[in-house]
């Protein structure tokens, strides 16, 4: 504890904004790669000829292999580290994306999107509970929304990558772009260090204090600990727990999973549903391909804005104030954006759409590790991330359907602001606050 105590009284300084950075260039590979999907879509429908139901499957199957890998990756997170399971998932979802570049038909780009979607949902919140866990209690939740923050600016390479290459370069070429987040993994093994917590956790008392040390070094923070108690600590050792699922639901936890589930299925079926579509759907409305990306560019800067507002928002009004305000907002901007229009209204709204639905995705990722104990963050925050990929493998299949009938527009829009007004309720009755608490007083 002594050693936990040290971290979290270390100040904010360049190495917490390192560690953002090196982890949020993971994170703006990852959004990159599912930007690009979308926008090749439209292009693989025109020149394969796919119906709807496939171009929905195409999404679908992504987010189921982001469902396995996110359980997996989790478990593993918890067993053999954070940094280790980071860079071996970024390492797939990296040479996957490059193979799909070469997918011969539908059948192999369901294959390769399959092994994207795993390394993808391995990563994300192993990453998470990296930055969590290196957090000052007072800052964590701006850190967190920061973190989340490259998603964005991934989503904005992505279509930059999408207007500038795919017309005059073809769809391959994007995919082989998104191949190379794989050199990157070198820098992260150099310089991302282990969670601290984690270390604690198995008993590596050594390795930890070494690092602590350094970071305090750092943020010129003089320690007072003595060699000889650092020489000591290397001789103890703790057994490891078995990580077990029926541990989500023990008096302690399961209403926290329960709302976390809730949380993550809800936000993840309307972000892939629309988001995901999003490129075909303003097609469909009679808009060029290249109009259409143009767009979307546009409705994508507005992300950026969304996190940096949540950031600010998150420790002064809360993680459920926040959580339920944005996603509120959101459904409502999905509903007239739905009701369609003329270019500028289509803008105003899909903006401000983009704006309050990845804000909200900060606080979710925010919160999420918040609500576990070390042992079992990465193992927890893997499970509600699965669930919520389940709603993302629905919504692309669902909402493939529902946009060939008549008024198909407004009604997947409608259906999509009902489900955020029903997640945003849920988060302001049943959420618990976390706000301005360390980890250790959230797990008690």
């Amino acid at each position: 504890m002594e050693v936990i105590s040290r971290l979290e009284s270390v100040p904010v300084s360049r190495f917490h904004y390192k560690l953002l950075v090196l982890t949020g260039l993971g994170w703006l590979f990852d959004a990159m790669d599912t930007g690009v999907i979308a926008f090749v879509l439209p292009v693989l429908a025109s020149e394969w000829g796919l119906s709807t139901a496939q171009m929905g499957y195409i999404g679908s199957i992504g987010l189921l292999g982001m469902a396995v890998g996110a359980v997996l990756a989790g478990s593993a997170a918890d067993k053999f580290g954070r940094k280790a399971v980071f860079s071996f998932t970024l390492i797939i979802y990296s040479v996957a994306t490059g193979l799909c570049g070469l997918a011969w038909n539908y059948e192999s780009l369901l294959v390769f999107r399959f092994l994207v979607g795993f390394g993808l949902g391995g990563e994300l919140p192993v990453a998470a509970t990296l930055m969590t866990e290196y957090s000052p209690p007072g800052k964590r939740g701006r850190f967190v929304v920061l973190l989340e923050s490259f998603w964005g600016a991934g989503w904005l390479v992505a279509a930059l990558i999408s207007y500038l290459i795919i017309p005059r370069y073809g769809w391959q070429m994007a995919f082989f772009i998104g191949a190379l987040p794989a050199l990157y993994v070198f820098f992260i093994r150099l310089a991302v260090p282990e969670s601290i917590r984690y270390l604690m956790d198995k008993g590596r008392q050594a390795e930890a204090l070494e690092i602590v040390a350094k970071i305090e070094k750092e943020a010129g923070v003089i320690s007072t600990v003595q060699p000889a108690a650092t020489t000591a600590t290397k001789l103890t050792k703790t057994s490891e727990p078995k990580l077990a699922f029926k541990e989500l639901w023990t008096a302690q936890f399961a209403k926290r999973t329960i709302i976390l589930w809730i949380i993550w299925f809800g936000i993840v079926y309307s972000y892939y549903g629309i988001f995901t579509w999003l490129p075909s759907l303003m097609v469909k409305q009679g808009h060029t391909v290249i109009k259409t990306f143009e767009y979307v560019l546009l409705m994508t800067l507005a992300q950026l804005p969304g996190y940096f507002s949540a950031a600010y928002f998150i420790d002064r009004i809360g993680r459920k104030a926040t959580l339920s305000i944005y996603l509120a907002m959101s459904a409502v901007s999905a509903y007239f954006f739905g009701l369609g229009g003329s270019a500028g209204v289509v803008l105003f709204w899909g903006s401000l759409m983009s704006f309050f639905n990845l804000g909200a995705w900060g606080v979710v990722y925010t919160y999420t590790p918040e609500l576990y104990p070390t042992r079992i963050r990465a193992f927890g925050s893997g499970w509600a991330a699965a669930v919520g990929r389940f709603g993302g493998i629905l919504a692309p299949t669902i909402v493939g359907y529902m946009i060939t009938g008549p008024e198909g527009l407004p009604k997947v829009f409608t259906m999509f602001t009902g489900v955020m007004m029903v997640v945003a309720l849920a988060v302001w009755l049943f959420g618990e606050e976390t706000k301005g608490k360390t980890l250790d007083e959230i797990s008690k």
